[in-house]
């Protein structure tokens, strides 16, 4: 493998995991946020909020990155904004590649982590209140255990579509060598270069290993938790 891969290759694999994970962590908690009130409240405008959050499974992620160039973007609103203000820059940058994969992931991970809200019997958490335990400690020691199959589930996946993350990625922040080109972008960069069969095959493997083996580590996590919740 060491031989098929250059160091352009290698530090796609590298930005590639390191976009992943920071668009995951990023996403996380407001994931769960937006779960527990899609799950636990009903509000005027919960169908248009689902419907927000689910937008980008069913848009082209073409115009999801097209509409992430114009609002990001420096001349966009927020893009201008955050340029002007703090000197941060997204459009072309590693940054923005994670925050186009946050948003793609984003809708997998509040749909995963629902479901574990809507397993919980708030008849447990109203038990642990009439106990007189406040808030904060109900969220801490009944709800987030319960939760922390669905929330694992939504991270995994999150963090597998990441690291996948193309058509959004390549229109907001293109495909540039060291900086942007993670490995969907540099297998679509490669396969357009004669004789690169071998290096597009080896970073198609580790596409598929690092998916599985995040899956594989998920399942093993979940069950330990099953567990663990069974004893309790």
């Amino acid at each position: 493998m060491t031989d098929v891969f250059g160091p352009q290759e290698w530090t796609a694999i590298f930005l590639s995991l390191r976009v992943a994970l920071v668009a995951t962590i990023a996403a996380l908690p407001v994931a769960i946020w937006i779960a527990y009130i899609l799950a636990r409240k009903t509000f005027p405008g919960r169908q248009i909020l689902n419907g927000l959050v689910h937008l980008p499974l069913v848009l082209p992620p073409v115009v999801t990155g097209y509409l992430l160039l114009v609002l990001f973007g420096q001349q966009g609103p927020i893009g201008g904004f955050l340029q002007q203000t703090f000197g941060i820059s997204l459009a072309f940058r590693w940054t923005g590649a994670a925050l186009a994969a946050a948003i793609m992931a984003f809708p997998l991970m509040v749909r995963a982590i629902r479901l574990g809200f809507e397993a919980v019997d708030p008849g447990l958490e109203d038990a642990a209140a009439t106990l007189g335990a406040p808030r904060w400690r109900i969220w801490c020691t009944v709800t987030l255990p319960l939760i922390a199959p669905g929330v694992l589930a939504g991270a995994v996946l999150g963090f597998a579509k990441a690291l996948g993350e193309f058509g959004a990625t390549i229109t907001f922040v293109a495909a540039i060598p060291g900086e942007t080109q993670t490995i969907p972008t540099a297998i679509y960069g490669l396969l357009q270069v004669p004789g690169s069969e071998p290096a597009v095959l080896g970073l198609v493997i580790v596409s598929v290993v690092l998916a599985m083996g995040a899956l594989l580590v998920s399942e093993w996590l979940a069950r330990r938790m099953a567990k663990r919740l069974g004893r309790a």
